[in-house]
């Protein structure tokens, strides 16, 4: 007796090799390909974590989809410190950043290309190409002629791989800074082709030839496919189960055919006569119906959906009969929802046909039905596999299991998608300036203010270089803050006094883009320093901000000049900068007092900055160490004579919190007079008062005072009167 056992292996599903390879003894098939014992295939959750473990399978990508890779090589972090503050009385205060240079194993076959990238699940790089983190980055295709990675040859030498065949990315000088100091967990949209790929296709490129990918499943096509585990027959059944087939024997090869395809015609019709597979005509031939809780209620689709981003998706069919099984399948695969809930409704439909078995005797006339055949027995509706053969005593004997009836399509969503988006960064947009203290400290060095944006949301920070000796030398003071509420002033602005709310101006700014935002702020808010910003050189607090459009915003109820910077009130030409001023969007740096008369140059480099670094400059003229200049100058007349008198002002205590006298804030009280007559004679005059009398000499005399307060780094600006 002859028998070709073609049963099943695994769950209800059947195992599309198992069921072929009887047929194929003596064939010049490699059986170490398709050894059955230990078999793994391609999981999910493999794919989900990037690895760096040596013996970590790699996988062939087909198609369009997200891997996640093994980082190959890497240096050492790279450290970079930067020192700012340590002024008289005040500790310094060192900042650490660190970047690496490392590389990705992507794909055991050639690539096209790489579309996206996530660093721990955000966004790295953009569907436009854009990083949002700073790095240089190089894309190794795994062609043949593959050359070494120059970074990995120069570190490495002559030892140094090519990884021919193998596609990898290299990434150098990575920043980060946006993920704890730590390469982060790096995804990439893999383009290893051009177009959605056929499963035959994909069987016959692992199987070197030996799979016909041809049949009527072979023709599925999936957007993307990753190739992965320790046995290609895992694979290969794997996607039998995707297109709902099974492999039979053609030849010398074997052909994916499809159960749930309409248009596999059976290759023949079997007449039944009335007798077993036995071939013992007393015994009735065998008609089989397993019990229906042997079938699964439930099967899942876990799969891989491009409208998640390529995230993990799970799409389920049910049966309305008893039963409590549930069946989950895992296709690493690039499928839809709609197509992964008709690879579940067709797995639960092969399941349930399968529930039907027949055992038929046939002549020796249809030896030639092969196993893994489709038959059709007449009389009878539907179509049946044949899943085992003998021949004894001249009697050809079958094993049939029922085909589904195609699965009708039905309607499946991703649910909701919560995906990164995908915000481009755009080009920095630098301003750098020397305020007054914006607190009540005491400064006892010159403090540069560092505020930048981008022109889109996507902006994060850019790398500082500094200069204080107009560009002969230039030194790295580490990164911009977090990005700042920056535009430009839109119409012209009237001056107005410090000492009132401005009830009467109007401000219109353009921001610099639709994602920055302004909002209100009430008297108890102001009070508390909300709403400071410097448009052009004089700072201003508004209560009120109104949007006009996406970018422009009209500002009122505003109080001017402030902390001493009344003399730029309405001096601002349309276009002037506007920077909102908070603690974290603002950067400050320290300088030494040598500085104060010359200018700061400083380059930002953010990954938006195609056409290089950008500038800015700020002229150092003292204002965050110097006193303001003295307030109220008023000239009076006596009966004891003619005095000029002024009130004194603090760089510590802007809030008049006592509501009594400012604190004095320098080592003390002095003032400089400079007296400019009417011929041009100069008279230089210190005192310790903030009083002058005017001598005899000038009485009746037209003449202007200029008045500046002596601190301990220097004199203030001067304020003004003119007298007679």
């Amino acid at each position: 007796m002859a028998t070709l056992v073609l049963t099943a292996i695994g769950s209800v599903f059947g195992g599309p090799i198992g069921a072929a390879l009887g047929g194929l003894v003596g064939q010049a098939i490699d059986a170490e390909l398709f050894k059955p014992q230990g078999r793994e295939g391609p999981r999910l959750t493999e794919l989900a974590v990037q690895t760096s473990s040596y013996g970590t399978p790699i996988p062939k990508v087909f198609g369009t989809m997200r891997v996640a890779g093994s980082v190959i090589w890497s240096t050492d972090l790279i450290e970079r410190s930067d020192r700012s503050g340590g002024g008289k009385g005040q500790p310094s205060l060192t900042r650490y950043s660190y970047s690496a240079s490392f590389a990705v194993l992507l794909s055991g076959r050639a690539i096209s290309g790489v579309g996206r990238i996530w660093a721990d699940g955000s966004l790295l790089r953009g569907a436009s190409g854009d990083f949002k983190t700073s790095t240089r980055f190089r894309l190794h295709l795994g062609g043949e002629a593959q050359t070494a990675d120059p970074l990995i040859a120069s570190a490495e030498g002559a030892m140094a791989p090519a990884h021919r065949g193998l596609a990898y990315a290299v990434f150098e000088h990575f920043e980060l800074a946006d993920y704890g100091n730590r390469i982060p967990s790096l995804t990439f949209e893999l383009i290893a082709d051009e177009a959605p790929v056929a499963v035959g296709v994909i069987a016959e490129t692992l199987a070197r030839a030996q799979i016909d990918g041809s049949g009527g499943s072979g023709a599925m096509t999936l957007a993307g496919f990753s190739a992965y585990g320790d046995s290609l027959r895992g694979v290969l059944e794997t996607l039998a189960t995707i297109s709902g087939g099974w492999f039979a024997p053609n030849g010398a090869r074997l052909i994916l055919r499809g159960d749930d395809d309409a248009s596999l015609t059976p290759s023949a019709t079997i007449v039944d006569p009335g007798f077993a597979a036995s071939g013992d005509r007393t015994v009735p031939r065998s008609h089989r119906l397993a019990a229906i809780d042997g079938v699964p209620r439930i099967v899942s689709i876990g799969h891989y959906d491009p409208d998640r981003d390529y995230q993990a998706g799970l799409q389920r069919a049910r049966r309305p009969a008893p039963g409590d099984r549930h069946e989950r399948i895992d296709v690493p695969a690039v499928i839809d929802a709609v197509a992964a809930r008709r690879i579940a409704e067709a797995a639960l439909a092969r399941a349930e046909a399968g529930r039907q078995r027949r055992d038929i005797a046939l002549s020796l006339a249809d030896l030639a039905i092969a196993p893994g055949a489709c038959v059709a027995i007449a009389g009878e509706a539907g179509r049946w596999r044949v899943t085992r053969w003998s021949l004894e005593a001249m009697v050809v004997g079958l094993e049939l299991i029922r085909l589904p009836d195609p699965a009708l399509a039905g309607v499946a969503s991703s649910g909701r998608v919560l995906a990164s988006p995908d915000l481009v960064a755009g080009a920095t947009i630098l301003h750098a300036f020397e305020l007054p203290a914006l607190d009540d400290a005491i400064l006892a060095q010159p403090r540069v203010l560092i505020a930048a944006a981008g022109a889109a949301p996507g902006w994060r920070r850019a790398a500082l270089l500094l200069s204080t000796d107009e560009g002969a030398r230039w030194s790295e003071i580490g990164a911009t803050a977090r990005p700042a509420v920056i535009g430009a002033l839109a119409t012209t602005v009237a001056p107005a006094p410090a000492t009132l709310r401005d009830l009467a101006t109007v401000i219109e700014v353009t921001l610099a883009h639709a994602g920055m935002s302004l909002s209100d702020a009430d008297d108890a808010a102001l009070d508390a320093g909300a709403n400071l910003a410097l448009l052009g050189d004089e700072l201003i607090q508004f209560g009120r901000a109104e949007p006009i459009d996406a970018t422009r915003w009209r500002l009122s109820r505003l109080l001017r000049g402030r902390r001493g910077t009344e003399a730029a009130a309405g001096m601002q030409p349309i276009g002037a900068r506007f920077v909102l001023i908070a603690r974290d969007t603002v950067a400050a740096i320290d300088l030494p007092l040598a500085v104060i008369g010359g200018r700061a140059r400083l380059l930002a480099t953010g990954v938006g900055d195609t056409g290089g670094p950008v500038e800015a400059i700020a002229p150092l003229d003292g204002a965050s160490v110097l006193p303001p200049a003295p307030a109220h100058l008023v000239h009076r007349i006596t009966a004891d004579g003619a005095r000029v008198e002024w009130v004194r002002r603090s760089r510590a205590g802007w809030g008049w919190r006592d509501g009594i006298d400012a604190p004095l804030g320098e080592e003390a009280e002095a003032y400089q007079l400079t007296i400019t007559l009417p011929d041009g004679a100069v008279r230089t005059i210190e005192t310790p008062e903030s009083r002058w009398p005017v001598p005899d000499d000038l009485l009746g005399v037209a003449f202007t005072v200029a008045v500046r307060q002596r601190g301990a780094n220097g004199l203030s600006a001067p304020s003004l009167l003119a007298i007679g």
